[in-house]
């Protein structure tokens, strides 16, 4: 695409701010109170499309489930967010490493600059997805404006090869786009006309950290409100484990240290067996046949 090629995008993120247009003349405790204002918006914006945020969750449970993947597909900022969130679903939840893809415009050289033209490319994330992806896939688009062609290009791919599709974008009407779920989180203008990294970008941030939170309780990595699949690998989170053990069963510290090395360190293996009485080989066989969620191992139990 030629440098002084212009697309006009139609979408309120685009718009100029009425609340802040004398924002450059204010003192600067008065610039901070303005975003604080702005930003008190955005979780009520969110709020509004978690039916179609529960349809994704659920859309990429399914995916996971039958031997899929997720694919993240994002440009600037939707991309850096979609990266971000990937990567901490791996130490936080124990989560295989390729369970999450995050697939950002202009690879790996944008996650700490812009790559020029790298999301206008309208057929990069078509490329990307037809050689990473498969009919068992979830594919999660991320675009403040709903419009951008790296974006839509591996939307319109995964509905192709069958993959199952969703949009979070911030324009409430984006328009006739592939995705099976549309979530669109009207944020309104930016309190910097265009600058979606600022309310855009935090619907994105609650958006993705509540959709895989829930990803990963629905298959079980929670028990109660705890993170139960990390494992024990250093000192710190050994101590953390054996926290969350005594927080959910009520037994001495040194009686969970036991159970956790008697569990070889898996923290589920060793709730399990504190809380049914069954020993550790049955705990863990029962985890297994349950698909890791400690609630069916122990129904298993005590029947």
């Amino acid at each position: 695409m030629s440098r002084d090629h212009a697309i006009r995008v139609a979408s309120p993120t685009e718009q100029t701010n009425p609340n802040t247009r004398d924002i450059d003349l204010l003192p600067t405790l008065d610039v901070l109170q303005l975003f604080n204002s702005e930003d008190r918006t955005v979780p009520e914006a969110v709020g509004r499309v978690l039916p179609e945020l529960a349809e994704a969750v659920d859309l990429a449970v399914a995916a996971l489930r039958s031997g899929g993947r997720v694919h993240y597909v994002g440009a600037g900022t939707s991309g850096r967010l979609a990266v971000l969130d990937a990567a901490e679903l791996i130490p936080t939840f124990n989560a295989p490493p390729d369970w999450f893809i995050a697939h950002q415009a202009g690879g790996p050289e944008a996650y700490q600059q812009a790559v020029e033209n790298a999301e206008d490319d309208e057929n990069a994330g078509a490329r990307e997805i037809r050689a990473q992806g498969s009919d068992k896939d979830f594919v999660f688009g991320l675009a403040a404006s709903g419009r951008t062609p790296y974006v839509i290009s591996a939307l319109t791919a995964a509905k192709e090869i069958g993959a199952s599709t969703a949009l979070l974008t911030s324009n409430p009407d984006p328009g006739e786009v592939p995705a099976d779920v549309v979530i669109a989180a009207d944020t309104g203008p930016e309190p910097i006309s265009g600058s979606t990294r600022m309310k855009a970008g935090t619907a994105q941030k609650l958006v993705l950290t509540s959709f895989s939170t829930a990803v990963m309780i629905k298959l079980g990595r929670v028990y109660s409100n705890f993170m139960v699949s990390m494992l024990a690998t250093n000192a710190k989170l050994r101590g953390r484990t054996i926290n969350i053990l005594q927080e959910s069963t009520g037994e001495s510290e040194q009686a969970c240290a036991d159970a956790l090395t008697a569990a070889g360190d898996d923290l589920k293996t060793a709730l399990v067996h504190l809380l049914s009485g069954a020993d550790v080989e049955r705990s863990a066989a029962a985890l297994a046949v349950a698909d890791g969620h400690v609630r069916d191992a122990l129904r298993s139990l005590e029947a």
